[in-house]
């Protein structure tokens, strides 16, 4: 009796994107940069081997995506803790001169991927994160809708810094209503004002 040949389990990038919360642009760029592995179909479509979704999930989102490690219990009087998530050395340098200059005595942090910024965001609890949206590992918008569904983060204030125009926002607005955003080529004038909106709303906040 002939075997009959195994047939690779796949899913779609629309499959994938909702299973790991993120868009499917940032799924498809996740295949570009090899995280994912997938082939395209002679119509153009790109399958994705549901055993590499799985093994990226296991072995690098599957823990951040879950639940953020629960933050130690905060100091009282503590300074102003922020969190900035760029993957851009330059625009990590360019931001952190405007926090210093606005917030002289605030604490920044950086992390420079979405998977690492979802776990100091967790240990830090902090008081204003800055995402990018397109981040390695996971995307700006996947990280602000996981934030959201962790308590810890109610009182956190998000601003969005991205270099994309309205129109390649578009794919992520689901996670951005609401939430202040600057352009990257703005950061110098319209961080500033944003910042000091976000620590004048935090002050409004009980600890």
């Amino acid at each position: 009796m002939n075997a009959t040949p195994t047939v690779p389990d796949t899913c779609s990038t629309t499959e994938a994107a909702q299973r790991l919360g993120m868009a499917v642009r940032s799924v498809q760029l996740m295949v570009d940069r090899g995280e994912l592995q997938a082939w395209k179909t002679p119509g153009g479509h790109r399958r994705i081997l549901r055993s590499s979704l799985d093994a990226w999930l296991a072995g690098r989102g599957g823990a951040g995506l879950a639940a953020a490690p629960a933050p130690a219990a905060a100091a009282a009087g503590r300074p102003l803790t922020l969190l900035l998530i760029e993957d851009s050395v330059h625009f990590q340098n360019l931001i952190s001169l405007v926090v210093k200059r606005e917030l002289p005595e605030a604490e920044l942090h950086v992390a420079s991927d979405g998977i690492a910024g979802l776990a100091m965001a967790g240990r830090l609890e902090p008081d204003v994160l800055l995402i990018d949206i397109l981040l390695p590992g996971i995307d700006g918008a996947a990280l602000i809708t996981s934030l959201r569904s962790h308590p810890q983060f109610a009182r956190s204030r998000l601003i969005v810094i991205t270099a994309l125009d309205e129109a390649q926002r578009a794919p992520y607005a689901f996670a951005l209503a609401g939430v202040p955003l600057v352009h990257k080529t703005a950061l110098v004038t319209e961080l500033p004002p944003l910042l000091a909106q976000a620590t004048a709303a935090l002050a409004e906040v009980p600890a």
